[in-house]
């Protein structure tokens, strides 16, 4: 393989990547992030602006106060309701096109920051922004973890977390991927996997797994808004406390820098790291293992 031909994600340049921050919530990922950066004495990459949809509900202006970076908000669900859409949702031709509108408003927001790449530190809408930058994502789930060849540990909310508790496994990872456009529901999670963190075991509270999988067997087929508010689901966030401070906080913030630093590319729509194919990099607190 001749690395000459390997595509990077970034352009080149002698200046700091300049990113954006996506958050919808606490604002934990984003906070070891920008800690992480500005402990870099050269960092690769300079944050340059903050991003949510939810700016009365998340830490997006008081982690940017913190900081000392500017805001870009747009209230997602104010959004829809003004349009005379109750539900915050891509399931509907009408849905869809809203999310297009928003994402079109968040886009002239954007251009001001002069963005290379978006991190979405819990980011919860769905955006085809993912299409006009590189938009590194973390997951809870291990998306190397295949099920008839395909992604298993897939979706939104606790659904990757209860797969895996109800699919038998011990532990979780979580992956940190190039997001794509979402398409269709198939596109879901489908992006290069750049890093995953170490192990962190699962916590069944005591339950035995043929409980937990009773209950999933009585929901209903479609999520209520809100979610489904029985234990498995609590379980699951429990879990999802434990993964974020086992595996986001320790995967994010190395990708994100690696990935800054050009460390990562393609060739042939294969994933490269630092010049060879790699399936993806495995992170741990001191060191960056690549998997080949």
């Amino acid at each position: 393989m001749d690395p000459s031909q390997i595509k990077p994600f970034l352009p080149a340049s002698s200046k700091p990547s300049r990113a954006a921050i996506f958050l919808s919530g606490s604002g934990s990922n984003a906070e070891r992030i920008l800690d992480r950066v500005k402990a870099h004495a050269d960092a690769p990459l300079e944050v340059v602006v903050l991003v949510t949809d939810r700016p009365e509900r998340s830490r997006a202006r008081e982690i940017a106060a913190a900081y000392d970076l500017p805001v870009v908000a747009n209230d997602i669900r104010e959004f829809y309701q003004d349009r005379g859409c109750k539900r915050v949702s891509i399931a509907t031709p009408e849905g869809r096109a809203l999310r297009e509108q928003w994402t079109d408003a968040l886009r002239r927001q954007l251009s001001l920051h002069d963005i290379d790449f978006g991190i979405f530190a819990g980011f919860v809408p769905l955006t085809n922004l993912t299409g006009d930058f590189p938009c590194l994502n973390v997951h809870p789930g291990d998306l190397t973890y295949l099920k008839d060849g395909e992604r298993y540990l897939v979706g939104l909310h606790t659904v990757p977390i209860e797969r895996a508790i109800l699919d038998g496994l011990d532990h979780l990872r979580t992956s940190v991927i190039i997001a794509e456009p979402y398409g269709n529901s198939s596109d879901m999670d489908s992006g290069p996997i750049l890093g995953l963190s170490p192990a962190v075991p699962i916590d069944l509270q005591g339950r035995p797994l043929a409980e937990l999988t009773a209950i999933a067997a009585r929901r209903p087929e479609k999520r209520p808004p809100g979610g489904y508010k029985d234990e498995l689901e609590s379980i699951a966030a429990a879990n999802q406390d434990l993964l974020k401070e086992g595996g986001d906080w320790v995967v994010f913030p190395p990708a994100v820098l690696e990935f800054a630093s050009n460390r990562f590319g393609t060739l042939n729509d294969q994933l490269c790291y630092q010049g060879q194919p790699v399936q993806t990099v495995e992170y741990d607190a001191d060191s960056a293992t690549p998997r080949v």
